[in-house]
């Protein structure tokens, strides 16, 4: 199967070969693309999920008002002023998923969908449009790196908890989706978050050369402090 994408993709088939391909992913790029998922995550799972997200978006307003919000920046969010040109709805469960719906007009071509930013949590697995692109991460250079679409696969995005937790080792990928066309786009991403209980280094992480880097943080303080400073 041919694809343009230059993040590493890992054979699960191939698991545990590829660990050190893994490893390198997780320091270098900050994300990766999973293959042969399809054992625990079928592809007729992947694409009811799809249908049943779209199916939400197809709902009246007054029903999708209903979501409120459960933590910050969750439940609908309908358009707004700062964004005419990007009709988009989100709906977050308790923190842990998301779903986002596009509708971009020629006049929104070249503008930003989401904004740069990296994911809080420790890992976020993400269903991308299989046909729209704008994904792109940010390269170790600092150069912005398209994500292409590759139906029935994953993207699997390192946060800002894993850095954490690698002490520095692992890269809290930047990440942003730009609009490449007038359409309408849908991702759904799941996102780990991790335990309740602070999260810290790894004992074994830290040495001489590698000193803490991090003092001891709950993913919730760590989101209040995000909104605190505007992210």
């Amino acid at each position: 199967m041919a694809t343009k994408c230059s993040i590493l993709v890992i054979d699960l088939h191939d698991f545990p070969n590829q660990s050190s391909k893994l490893i390198a992913a997780c320091e270098e790029w900050g994300c990766f693309r999973p293959l042969n998922h399809h054992e625990v995550l079928p592809l007729t799972l992947m694409s009811k999920m799809k249908s049943v997200v779209i199916s939400l978006f197809d709902l009246p307003v007054e029903i999708k008002r209903r979501n409120l919000n459960v933590v910050n920046e969750s439940g609908y969010m309908a358009l707004t002023v700062k964004k005419p040109d990007l009709r988009g709805t989100r709906i977050i469960r308790h923190g842990l998923s998301s779903i986002n719906k596009y509708l971009f007009t020629p006049e929104s071509v070249g503008s930003s969908g989401i904004q740069i930013h990296t994911d809080s949590g420790f890992l976020t697995i993400l269903q991308d449009d299989e046909d729209v692109g704008g994904l792109e991460v940010m390269d170790k250079s600092g150069h912005f790196i398209p994500v292409d679409p590759w139906p029935g696969t994953l993207v699997v995005n390192i946060g800002d908890m894993a850095k954490v937790w690698s002490n520095g080792r692992f890269c809290n990928v930047k990440h942003r989706v730009q609009c490449k066309e007038a359409t309408i786009r849908v991702s759904i991403a799941s996102f780990l978050l991790g335990p309740r209980e602070a999260i810290e280094p790894l004992p074994e992480l830290v040495d001489a050369e590698h000193p803490r880097a991090y003092f001891p943080t709950t993913h919730e303080d760590y989101r209040k402090l995000r909104f605190s400073t505007g992210l």
